[in-house]
């Protein structure tokens, strides 16, 4: 029991804090928002450092149930980093569009602590719990603005769907402990790797049961054809609650989605890789186009979400080490991208209130110069455009593609890509190029100057100090397949 606790000290560590924070806004309340805001920062960096200082090695806890490895460190590091920006970009949001309650941030670090329990899950079962705890969570913060019916509305939306795409994750599940009579990672892994061996095919009812898995699996990630919540939940929750969405959920969803194909059900890759090809295929098309007529902001970057994942999913689809390399790399590089661009959208504020067309953006190189320099970056860094790091995530995905073999689906990336940059660029010509709209409301804050910079710098300069992010998804990588 000792060993079990000492493995999942940062899981541990965040869900006492998160406990604690919530005793102490209950006996201060709601005037102890900011301080639990806070101190919710200090403890997800706090439990990023224990993510960081704990050992490389795989570590299997709880009967197998949980499993820490080079991997899972990668992941979390990501999953954790998100979580932070976003709480601090929430800073002065929540009290602006009355939200000052100390339930919000901790209700974000119980989210998080399911993230992390997704990414280190072993068996079916953890899997399910540790993606429970996100969702449940993930439905009231969206849904957190009670007097909104549109935050209202997502967040029922947001329950509903997920609710099915749960069913049809636990429905795969049990086909496959039903046909395979285990529901272990480690276990499921080692019966097919002997059916190879000894050139038995799988069963119809155990790919029938991995096809629903990847169902629900793919729901959590807003892959097509399980998208639709996506533009609806990113336009009406909050968007300080979008930015958390479009990051730290997508990131530890994308993690367990590869531990799962990767892991046990890694010898069957040529009875799922055609259905993830399918499903990359897929939303990399709708993203590029979808987001075309788009005119509200918030909708346009849920379309650019399924758009990323797809680029995202040729990396697992190609079932390599290079695929799972060129993943981490690129959710990496998303992550980064997607915070800074968000952080922009949070300063879209006139007259004390939230404007979220994209023709608000209109001249805003001469009202907010550097705002307009951030924003610029990140949307030449989305559309692939080099030297910035949108450009080598995609370089990364598109050679494992192409060294699996899969032409195809790397020249869809390609031209998806090209069509994709049009609602990007444009976003630049109407910053650049058109009549100044109205101005927006300033100051700012520090926090908002602070994380588009960071984030700004960080896309910018990818292309000088590249080897942090490289040399840890490699690691993360090999220490995956290697299990």
């Amino acid at each position: 029991m000792t060993y079990d606790l000492a493995t999942i000290i940062p899981e541990l560590f965040l869900v006492v804090a998160a406990t604690v924070l919530l005793m102490l806004g209950v006996f201060r309340g709601q005037q102890s928002t900011q301080l639990v805001l806070g101190l919710s920062v200090v403890a997800v960096v706090v439990t990023l450092a224990l993510v960081w200082l704990a050992p490389a090695e795989r570590a299997a806890a709880f009967g197998g149930l949980y499993v820490h490895d080079g991997f899972a460190g990668f992941m979390k590091g990501l999953i954790l980093t998100a979580a932070a920006l976003c709480l601090v970009m929430s800073w002065r949001y929540i009290e602006r569009e009355n939200m000052a309650r100390f339930e919000f941030p901790v209700l974000m670090l119980y989210a998080t602590v399911g993230m992390l329990m997704m990414v280190s899950a072993n068996d079916l079962i953890s899997l399910y719990v540790g993606l429970e705890l996100q969702n449940l969570s993930l439905y009231v913060i969206a849904a957190f603005r009670r007097d909104a019916i549109r935050s209202t509305e997502s967040g029922l939306k947001y329950f509903i769907l997920s609710s099915l795409s749960s069913g049809l994750l636990l429905y795969g599940a049990s086909m496959v402990y039903g046909f395979a009579g285990t529901t272990s990672f480690g276990d499921l892994a080692a019966i097919f790797a002997q059916a190879q061996a000894a050139g038995e095919t799988p069963s119809v009812g155990l790919v029938v049961g991995v096809v629903f898995v990847i169902a629900g699996l793919a729901f959590k990630v807003s892959a097509v054809p399980f998208h639709m919540w996506t533009p609806d939940v990113y336009e009406g929750a909050p968007t300080a609650v979008t930015a958390f969405f479009s990051t730290a959920p997508k990131t530890a969803a994308i993690a367990l989605f590869v531990r799962v194909m990767m892991g046990p059900f890694g010898d069957l890759t040529a009875q799922w890789q055609q259905v993830l090809v399918a499903i990359s295929i897929l939303s990399m098309v709708l993203g590029a186009f979808a987001a075309i007529n788009q005119r509200n902001i918030k909708r346009m970057m849920a379309y650019s979400s399924i758009g990323h994942v797809g680029y995202a999913l040729i990396g697992l689809a190609s079932g390599t080490e290079a695929g799972i390399r060129g993943l981490a790399v690129y959710m990496a590089i998303y992550l980064f991208m997607n915070i800074g661009t968000f952080a922009v959208i949070l300063c879209m504020r006139q007259k004390d209130r939230m404007v979220e067309q994209i023709d608000d953006l209109r001249g805003l190189s001469r009202t907010h110069p550097m705002m307009a320099l951030a924003m610029g970056i990140f949307m030449f860094s989305m559309a692939g455009i080099p030297p910035l790091a949108g450009f080598f995530g995609k370089i990364y995905v598109f050679l494992a593609a192409v060294e699996a073999e899969l032409y195809t689906l790397a020249v869809i990336g390609v031209l998806s890509s090209v069509v994709a940059a049009f609602y990007y660029l444009r976003i630049v010509k109407l910053m650049y190029f058109d009549e100044p709209a109205e101005a927006f409301d300033t100051p700012f804050g520090r926090e908002m100057s602070l994380v588009m910079g960071a984030t700004g710098l960080i896309t910018l300069l990818f292309f000088v100090f590249p080897n942090p992010i490289v040399d840890g998804a490699e690691a993360a990588a090999a220490a995956l397949l290697a299990g």
